[in-house]
């Protein structure tokens, strides 16, 4: 049977752009169907490019810095803050959705607008949105081979008011309208922690309620940690090991929070992180009898296969890392075990973890729990930004690039980093990792002078020392 395409890719986000291109650049017949007004996804217009560039500008018009290494005194001025800060992530994501635009449009990928179901396995019913010619149309194409990469949408635990204009989700907390006094952030995850940082840079007061009893508990706990005090300074009151009982508007105190223990905090404005759920409704996938779970994310083997033969799913729609940079490498060896490429067969084993707080956060590979759990003999180095020369450059005097390394290989196992651009230098520790690099790896490098990526060096001296004592 002639199909209308090799292959079509459902939603173009990170995965589905990726993976759309990737099929292209082989020569295959691809399309891709979005049914937003423009491509991207939660990336690009509700999730990592827009909350990144929140912070970038909260940290600008807050001052932050500025007050923090040279004592100057800034006034945010709250009734023009948010919109700039609004303007400024329009402005990004405008420039993203362009850039997608060109390398679909590069590589011959065609997109087309609508919410598709599936008939068959080789069938989908693609209904024309918002904005179509003519709306409400639909129409069926037939592919080969689908790539499934929707993503996924904030869970809404039905406890919480979400009708409620104050109390925001993930998403509409980027459509606010103005700087609220008073925040909880229900929730300590990366986003919660992300936004709690953020908003209190801006001197809202936040109060943040995780019901486990320490904060990112995927994290070093040393890291965690450091990152709590730093959050703290910041502002930010904890409330760990505690949940939530109730959220309700109270006339005359605004959204009163209940804890389980019966403390109530007033808020003006609530932000509920309760993770993420995969965008699989309407699909028909179950009636094709691939693996949907409760939370909608779609089960699949080790190449990306659903249980149908022909049926790929790759990025947040999948669950577990749900980062922008794993869904990316998830859809490309998707499809090159679709058509039989042999260029990328496998997402690498290690991959960073981004943690976009104030400080930010990077990480990858074994936490000093985790190596010793796992029965190796660790010794720990460790290199302080206020002992860096850049370091005392920028004003970071709390940062620090923690290594773990096994004592009998003295092979890198973990590498974690919390301070200014530690997103970008974890990707130091992470290249001596993924070529089985020894800490005498970053003994040997030469780096410029100064730079944080210095204290790489240090932090392997550091480890030495540790290596040397019995």
């Amino acid at each position: 049977m002639a199909y209308d395409y090799d292959l079509v890719v459902l939603g173009v986000g990170p995965a589905g752009e990726k993976g759309a291109a990737q099929a292209a650049y082989y020569g295959k017949r691809v399309a891709c169907v979005e049914a937003a007004r423009d491509p991207g996804g939660a990336a690009v217009h509700t999730g990592t490019l827009p909350s990144k560039t929140l912070r970038e500008t909260a940290l600008f018009l807050s001052g932050f810095r500025q007050r923090e290494l040279y004592g100057l005194s800034v006034e945010l001025n709250a009734a023009t803050a948010v919109p700039k800060l609004l303007s400024r992530k329009n402005a990004v994501v405008e420039l993203e959705v362009a850039r997608i635009k060109w390398n679909l449009e590069r590589h011959g990928v065609r997109i087309l607008r609508g919410s598709a179901h599936f008939v068959d396995l080789h069938t989908i019913e693609l209904r024309s949105g918002e904005g179509a010619t003519r709306e409400g149309t639909t129409r069926r194409i037939t592919s080969e081979t689908f790539l499934v990469a929707t993503g996924s949408r904030p869970h809404h635990p039905p406890d919480i008011p979400f009708d409620d204009e104050d109390v925001d989700d993930s998403d509409t907390i980027l459509q606010i309208d103005r700087l609220p006094r008073t925040m909880v952030v229900v929730g300590g995850g990366v986003i919660g922690c992300e936004y709690a940082a953020m908003f209190a840079a801006m001197r809202v007061g936040v109060t943040l309620v995780e019901g486990r009893p320490r904060l990112l508990q995927f994290l070093d706990e040393e890291i965690a940690e450091r990152l709590r005090g730093a959050m703290h300074a910041l502002g930010v009151t904890f409330l760990l090991g505690r949940t939530t009982k109730s959220i309700r508007r109270v006339e005359g105190r605004g959204i009163v929070t209940t804890l389980d223990d019966g403390a109530e905090i007033d808020a003006e404005k609530i932000l509920a992180s309760s993770g993420r759920s995969g965008a699989t409704a309407g699909l028909g996938l179950e009636a094709l009898g691939i693996e949907v779970d409760k939370r909608g994310t779609v089960k699949v083997d080790g190449d990306f296969r659903t249980t149908a033969p022909n049926i790929y799913a790759a990025g947040d729609v999948i669950g577990f890392p749900a980062l922008a940079s794993t869904s990316m490498e998830q859809a490309r060896v998707a499809v090159c075990h679709a058509f039989g490429f042999t260029y990328k067969q496998h997402v690498a084993r290690l991959y960073p973890f981004g943690i976009y707080t104030i400080p930010e956060v990077g990480s990858i590979g074994l936490s000093e729990e985790a190596a010793k759990e796992a029965g190796h003999d660790v010794v720990v180095g460790r290199a302080f930004y206020r002992d860096n020369a850049r370091g005392k450059i920028v004003g970071d005097r709390d940062g620090v690039i923690k290594l773990v390394v096994d004592r009998g290989t003295r092979k890198v196992l973990g590498c974690h980093c919390i301070g200014e651009r530690a997103t970008e230098l974890v990707h130091i520790g992470q290249a001596v990792m993924l070529l089985e690099g020894t800490v005498d790896a970053f003994i040997d490098m030469v780096f410029n002078y100064p730079t944080l990526s210095e204290m790489f060096k240090y932090a392997a001296y550091d480890a030495l020392g540790a290596l040397a004592r019995p």
